[in-house]
C-alpha cells in the first residue's frame, strides 16, 4: 500500500498522533498498518546518537563517532565534492547504528560574526552555502539516510532564538535567507527539511503557510518532510494548516486534543491531517526501502577527517615565506590549544570522537609551553616561560582561539574578540622572536590586533578529530594550503554593518541592512576589511590568463607558475549596472577549485544564465537589463580578469525613496526611517505587559512582571545548576537559556510540563487570578 492508503485506514486520533514523536528521538509506530518507528540524531559533522537509556540533557555522553570538521571549516574548501564524501561517510556510520534521519546540514546564512552557533553553518553568500549544502545533502542520502537541512529560514541569532522575529523585506529574504535553501531543495532533493524556531515577519516558521507550502512546496517542488525543530512548535493547528508534519520531540500530546476539537466543529480540514499523516508514513516508507547496518571503516573516515580538514585550511598570512617550516630549523610550540585543541563547537552538534589529535604529540621533537590556562587567561609566570622557549628556538607557533565558553549554540558572542590571554602571549611571543606563526582555532572572525606583528597566519577553524595532524602537515608543506574564507573578516566590530543593533539587548532581529550582508557591505560602502570574503595564500603561485566568452559560456587558462603542486579556488563575480535599483557591487555566481601540478595549464569554464542577473522585485525574479561586468577572481578583492556583456531584460525603475538614501550610498547608519520604507510599514519592538502572556512568551521575559514567573527562573536555573560544577561550561549556558528563554509550548513539549500547569501558571501570571479574588471580595 502507498502512503494514501495507509493513512485511509487510519483513524482521526491515530493520525494526530503520528504527527509527533514518540520520544526525543524516535517517530511513533503504529504495527497494524506497518509504520514503524525511525530514529533521527544530530549530525552537521558528525553523528551525535545519545545512548537509548542515557539521559537526553548529557550532551557529551554519545556512542563515539568520527568527528569531521564543522561546516565553518569545510566551507572553506570551496570543494563540493569533499563535502559529498564526508556526508557518505556519515551516512554509513548512522546507518551502522540504525539511525534513520540526519539532523543536518546547518544552512543558515552569517549575517554577523557574533551569532554563536556560526560555527554550524556555511557562509555569508547563500550560493557558497546552497552548493556546499547540497554536496553534503546528497551525500548522505546515498547512504540510504534522510538528511534534513535546518534551520528553515532565517534564524541568524542565539539569544531568544525561540521567540524572536526575523523582520525583513521580500527582496532581502529572497536573496540571502532562503536563496542557499532554494539551491540545496532544487539539487539535492532533502528528504526532510527543519523549521527555524523564530518567527518570519510576524508568522513563527513552524506554522508559516506562505513559506511552507507556498514557496517550499509549490515553488521550488519539496515533495518531502517537514518537521519542527526540537520543541518549535506554538499552534499545531496553524503548523497542520501550514503543512508542517511531524512535531519533535514526542510525549507530551502537545494540543492533540485541540487538533482533534477542530477538526469535528469544522476548523480544521482532516484532509489537512491526512496529508501531513501521509508524508510522515513516506518517509518511514523511503528511508526503510534501503536499510542496512553497515561495518563502519572508522580509520578510513579519520583519514577523510584528515582530508577534509587539509583541504579546508586558509593561510592568512606569510611574510617572508616564514611557511613552509624547514626539518633544520628547531621550532617550539606555545598554546594550551597546541595540546588541548578546539576542534569543534559547542551545543547539540557536540561529538565525541573515535579519536583526538593534538599538535604536541604530533611534533614530539618541538619544544613546548603552555602560555595561557584552558579559559584562555594567563599570567606572569606563563608568559615568562613563553618568551625564554620562543627565544631559544628559530620559529614560534602559537596556537590559539576561542574557548568553548566564547563560542556556542544558546547563546551569542558579546564582541569579536579572543580571550585577552590569547592576544597578549601572541604580543609578548613576538617580542622574544619575531618570526612568529599563529594557528588560529576558532568557529568565526577574531579581531587581530598583532596582525602586523606576527610573519605567519595559518586559519584551522574548528578542524575535527584529525585537525592535530593536520598542522604540522601544513606548516611543513607536506600539504600546501588551498582552502579560502567562507566569510568576510572586519577589522573590528564595529565596522560589521548589524553591529548597533544586532541581538543581546534586542529580542527581534531587525534586519535593516537588507541584502548588504557580508562582502555585498563592505564592497560598497568601501569599509577596509582584514581579510576579504574568498581569500587564502598558497605555497605556490597561480596566473589567469586568456579569458574568453562565447555565447553563455565563458573560459579562461589558469597555470600554476611556482614550483609545487597546489589548487585554486576561483571565483566567477557578477557586477551589476548601479544606474537603476540598487544592489551590490558583485556577487559571487560561480566558482570551482582547480588542482594543479607545477607549471601545469588548465582551461576552466563557467556557464552563465538568468540567475547571474537577477534579483527579486515585484513578488518574482526579473533581470534588469544593461551592461554586466564579468569578473573573474581569486578573492572578492582581487580580480585576475573581465569582460563585459549586455543582458536583454526587464527596466527595473527604483523606488522614488531610493534616491540618497543608505541603501544607495551606504554612508553611515541606517535609520528607522529609511528601514520602514524599504519595508513598507513601521516596525514596532513588542511590548512585554502583563495581561497580554501567552504561549509563546518565556519565562525570562515574564519574570520582572510575575512573582510567580521570577520563582520559575529562579528554580529552573537553581535545578539546572545541580548538573554542572563549571558553572563556565557553554552546556550549562545553553540549557540555561534553552529554559529561561523558550516559549511555554516549548517548555510543554520539550520539558514534559503538564499542559495544565503551564495553563494554570500563565493564568496567574497574567493576573485572572487575583482579578476573580477581588471579585469575589466585592
Amino acid at each position: 500500500m502507498n502512503s494514501t492508503q495507509v493513512v485511509q485506514q487510519m483513524t482521526l486520533d491515530e493520525k494526530v498522533r503520528l504527527g509527533s514523536g514518540k520520544d526525543f528521538w524516535h517517530t511513533k509506530c503504529f504495527k497494524q498498518y506497518g509504520i514503524e518507528s525511525i530514529m533521527m540524531s544530530d549530525g552537521p559533522h558528525g553523528l551525535r546518537k545519545q545512548p537509548e537509556h542515557g539521559s537526553r540533557h548529557d550532551i557529551h555522553h554519545a556512542i563515539p563517532s568520527t568527528c569531521f570538521p564543522t561546516a565553518a571549516t569545510t566551507a572553506c574548501s570551496w570543494d563540493i565534492t569533499l563535502l559529498q564524501q564526508v556526508g557518505q561517510a556519515i551516512a554509513k556510520e548512522a546507518a551502522a547504528q540504525n539511525v534513520s534521519v540526519l539532523l543536518g546540514p546547518g544552512l543558515n546564512m552569517k549575517r554577523n560574526p557574533l551569532n554563536g552557533r556560526n560555527f554550524e553553518y556555511y557562509s555569508e553568500d547563500p550560493y557558497l552555502s546552497g552548493h556546499m549544502a547540497a554536496g553534503f545533502i546528497r551525500g548522505v542520502q546515498s547512504g540510504g539516510i534522510a538528511a534534513c537541512p535546518k534551520h528553515f529560514a532565517a534564524n541568524n541569532q542565539e539569544y531568544m532564538r525561540f521567540s524572536s522575529d526575523s523582520v525583513m523585506d521580500d527582496r532581502t529574504l529572497r536573496e540571502i535567507y532562503l536563496k542557499g535553501f532554494e539551491i540545496a531543495v532544487k539539487q539535492s532533493n532533502p528528504k526532510t527539511i527543519m523549521t527555524s524556531y523564530n518567527k518570519i515577519n510576524g508568522v513563527y516558521s513552524s506554522q508559516n503557510q506562505w513559506l511552507l507550502q507556498d514557496i517550499l512546496r509549490q515553488e521550488w517542488g519539496f515533495d518531502g518532510l517537514v518537521m519542527t525543530d526540537w520543541g518549535g512548535m506554538n499552534d499545531r493547528i496553524k503548523g497542520y494548516k501550514a503543512g508542517c508534519d511531524l512535531v519533535m520531540p514526542g510525549g507530551s500530546g502537545y494540543m492533540e486534543q485541540d487538533v482533534i476539537k477542530a477538526v469535528e466543529t469544522g476548523k480544521l480540514d482532516e484532509n489537512t491531517i491526512d496529508c501531513c499523516a501521509g508524508r510522515v508514513v513516506q518517509l518511514v516508507d523511503r528511508v526503510n526501502s534501503s536499510k542496512s547496518r553497515p561495518e563502519v571503516p572508522f580509520d578510513d573516515h579519520h583519514e577523510l577527517a584528515l582530508q577534509a580538514a587539509l583541504g579546508s585550511a586558509v593561510l592568512l598570512k606569510n611574510d617572508d615565506q616564514l611557511l613552509p617550516l624547514r626539518k633544520d630549523q628547531s621550532i617550539c610550540l606555545i598554546g594550551h590549544m597546541a595540546q588541548h585543541p578546539r576542534y569543534q563547537g559547542a551545543g547539540s552538534s557536540y561529538i565525541n570522537p573515535t579519536r583526538l589529535t593534538n599538535v604536541v604529540d604530533e611534533l614530539p621533537h618541538a619544544g613546548y609551553a603552555r602560555g595561557t590556562y584552558q579559559d584562555g587567561s594567563t599570567d606572569d609566570g606563563l608568559i615568562v616561560e613563553a618568551k625564554k622557549l620562543a627565544a631559544a628556538h628559530d620559529i614560534a607557533v602559537v596556537v590559539v582561539g576561542l574557548p568553548p565558553n566564547y563560542e556556542s549554540e544558546g547563546f551569542d558572542r558579546s564582541d569579536m574578540k579572543m580571550p585577552s590571554g590569547h592576544d597578549e602571549l601572541i604580543t609578548q611571543v613576538v617580542k622574544a622572536n619575531p618570526n612568529t606563526a599563529v594557528v588560529l582555532l576558532a568557529g568565526s572572525p577574531v579581531e587581530t590586533p598583532w596582525i602586523y606583528k606576527v610573519k605567519g597566519l595559518l586559519y584551522m577553524a574548528l578542524p575535527g578529530q584529525a585537525g592535530g595532524q593536520a598542522i604540522p602537515q601544513l606548516l611543513y608543506g607536506q600539504v600546501n594550503p588551498s582552502g579560502k574564507l567562507s566569510e568576510t573578516w572586519p577589522i573590528k566590530y564595529h565596522d560589521v554593518p548589524s553591529a548597533t543593533f544586532y541581538s543581546h539587548s534586542r529580542k527581534d532581529g531587525e534586519y535593516r541592512e537588507g541584502i548588504y550582508v557580508g562582502y555585498r557591505y563592505y564592497d560598497k560602502a568601501r569599509v577596509p576589511v582584514r581579510f576579504p570574503f574568498g581569500f587564502g595564500l598558497s605555497y605556490t603561485q597561480f596566473e589567469y590568463s586568456r579569458l574568453q566568452l562565447s555565447g553563455n559560456r565563458l573560459s579562461f587558462d589558469l597555470t600554476n607558475t611556482g614550483t609545487v603542486a597546489g589548487s585554486e579556488i576561483v571565483q566567477l563575480y557578477v557586477a551589476a549596472p548601479q544606474d537603476g535599483i540598487h544592489r551590490p557591487v558583485k556577487e559571487l555566481k560561480r566558482f570551482d577549485k582547480i588542482t594543479l601540478e607545477a607549471g601545469e595549464c588548465k582551461t576552466v569554464e563557467f556557464e552563465l544564465r538568468s540567475d547571474c542577473y537577477a534579483i527579486w522585485h515585484d513578488n518574482g525574479w526579473r533581470v534588469p537589463a544593461g551592461e554586466y561586468r564579468i569578473m573573474i577572481a581569486s578573492d572578492s578583492e582581487t580580480v585576475r580578469l573581465i569582460t563585459v556583456l549586455s543582458v536583454e531584460g526587464d527596466i527595473i525603475k527604483p523606488a522614488p525613496w531610493q534616491s540618497g538614501s543608505w541603501y544607495e550610498t551606504l554612508s553611515g547608519d541606517v535609520t528607522a526611517d529609511e528601514w520602514s520604507k524599504l519595508l513598507g510599514y513601521r516596525y514596532h519592538a513588542p511590548i512585554v505587559q502583563k495581561g497580554r502572556f501567552d504561549m509563546s512568551h518565556s519565562i525570562g521575559e515574564m519574570k520582572d512582571h510575575s512573582r510567580l514567573m521570577k520563582v520559575a527562573d529562579w528554580g529552573l536555573k537553581k535545578y539546572i545548576g545541580r548538573g554542572f560544577t563549571d558553572k563556565e561550561d557553554p552546556v550549562y549556558h545553553m540549557m540555561i537559556a534553552s529554559s529561561v528563554e523558550s516559549t511555554l509550548s516549548n517548555l510543554q513539549i520539550t520539558g514534559g510540563i503538564p499542559g495544565g500547569v503551564i495553563k494554570r501558571a500563565l493564568q496567574v501570571a497574567n493576573g485572572e487570578y487575583m482579578k476573580r479574588i477581588k471579585q469575589l471580595i466585592k
